[in-house]
């Protein structure tokens, strides 16, 4: 490439750059507002509340009933979401979870937050936060299951119906996040 071509190319991406410069976070309250509007409007709408847990255990189910269906249709838990000719992902979770992925990017996109990147502290590699994030996923999705729903479905949604589950769950999230913290902290400093 000749010098003109990259300073080119370098102007153009300033440009780009600038135009979608990161626009400030809103401010915590008005989105604890805007989470519990959506969250009633979920209810009202749908019957249902919010949770992703179950819209990835649907896509995990769907692999598993390519790979072995007889398995999905001998086993109690299974059965029900994808037994038989049942189409695991004509549920209304799956839509919301979509929905979320694509509202997520949107908005990365609008707001010029957008980029990708590994945040890492100094102490790990990219490669170890990456083995640290989905070691993390995998515990956090077991968790979510056994737990009958993910922070969204158990806190949020079982949260405003007054579940005494929902509530010991989000206290045990915390505990469970503060004395972790204690083990990790010094990855990131």
């Amino acid at each position: 490439m000749t010098t003109s071509t990259l300073s080119a190319k370098s102007a153009l991406s300033a440009k780009v750059q600038s135009r979608r410069e990161a626009k400030p976070f809103m401010h915590p309250y008005a989105a604890g507002i805007l989470l519990g509007l959506v969250l009633f409007l979920a209810f009202f709408l749908t019957g249902n509340g919010l949770g992703a847990s179950g819209g990835m255990n649907r896509f995990v189910v769907l692999v598993e009933d390519w790979v072995a269906p007889n398995h999905v249709d001998r086993t109690p838990y299974l059965i029900p979401m994808a037994g038989g000719d049942t189409n695991v992902l004509d549920n209304w979770v799956v839509f919301m979870m979509a929905g979320t992925l694509i509202g997520g990017f949107a908005s990365g996109w609008l707001s010029g937050r957008f980029k990708i990147e590994t945040v890492h502290g100094p102490k790990l590699t990219v490669r170890q936060r990456w083995l640290f994030a989905f070691l993390g996923g995998a515990i956090m999705g077991y968790g979510a299951r056994m737990a009958r729903g993910c922070t969204s479905g158990q806190a949020l949604s079982g949260g405003a119906v007054l579940s005494a589950g929902s509530w010991l769950f989000m206290f045990a999230v915390f505990a469970g996040g503060y004395m972790l913290a204690y083990f990790v902290r010094k990855l990131w400093n």
